[in-house]
């Protein structure tokens, strides 16, 4: 199958599925899912076999210091809202923070992989503790029609884009660019709008503990991809996700249940 197509196949279904999923089990479920590197994965398992293995272990080592900057999305997209902003104002606000560390997060890339992500899970596991008070339960948002085409799109537009500027943009910054929360901000804004700010809060609590798993997905993409190729690294990286983010379900789980 041509890389083109596979691009236009793969990152919708991707997209769709996980979107379905929000739906039906709500807000924290939903952020949780939409931690999972629905775009920046494929980005890299396109630009692996476009640029390289050495190049996209370099865009894995971006996109899991972006895990930061999401934390700070979150903060301030939840800590806005629960001060009373409205979606628009919390979206600026949480894209803004995100941006903003997006720029000074380069110097953490001279860290190996291992301390990197250790750094990582410090700051989520802190973000954690820092968020404000989320509305537990799980009941589905009820979003247009239109609304899981329009992630689709824009998805498979991301994938299509960054993969086209990789090389121009280099391969951390690729990595830092291809993790801006589009999905997670979908689901927030809709949320937010019709079911209140303690919900969006739910989102970007799921988010958070999603981030964990992803976290791992990149620490092992670009431990793995030079040694093992593309099929060992990227099936490795997603057995290692979905095991963590198995147990950041549970937590997700217990927490509503307290």
């Amino acid at each position: 199958m041509p890389i083109l197509l596979l691009k236009l196949v793969v990152t919708p279904l991707l997209i769709g599925g996980a979107s379905l999923a929000a739906r039906r089990w709500g807000p924290a479920i939903g952020g949780w899912l939409v931690a999972f590197p629905l775009t920046a994965g494929p980005v890299t398992f396109f630009i692996a076999i476009e640029l390289g293995v050495t190049f996209a272990a370099a865009v894995a080592e971006g996109a899991l210091a972006a895990d930061i900057a999401l934390a700070a999305y979150a903060l301030a997209y939840g800590w806005s809202a629960a001060g009373g902003a409205r979606w628009p104002a919390a979206l600026i606000l949480g894209s803004v923070a995100y941006m903003g560390l997006v720029l000074v997060l380069q110097p953490l890339l001279v860290l190996s992989v291992g301390p990197l992500l250790a750094v990582v899970f410090v700051v989520l596991w802190g973000t954690l503790r820092l968020l404000p008070d989320a509305a537990t339960g799980s009941a589905a948002v009820d979003l247009p029609w239109w609304d899981i085409p329009l992630r689709a799109v824009l998805g498979t537009a991301i994938v299509l884009l960054l993969t086209a500027v990789a090389a121009a943009l280099g391969p951390h910054l690729s990595g830092l660019a291809a993790t801006f929360p589009v999905y997670a901000s979908i689901l927030a804004v809709f949320t937010q709008h019709r079911e209140g700010a303690r919900q969006a809060i739910g989102v970007q609590r799921g988010l958070i503990a999603g981030l964990f798993g992803t976290a791992v997905f990149w620490a092992v993409v670009a431990v793995t991809l030079p040694r093992g190729g593309i099929a060992v690294a990227f099936g490795a990286a997603i057995v290692a996700v979905l095991i963590v983010q198995g147990f950041a379900l549970r937590w997700l789980r217990a927490a509503e249940r307290s």
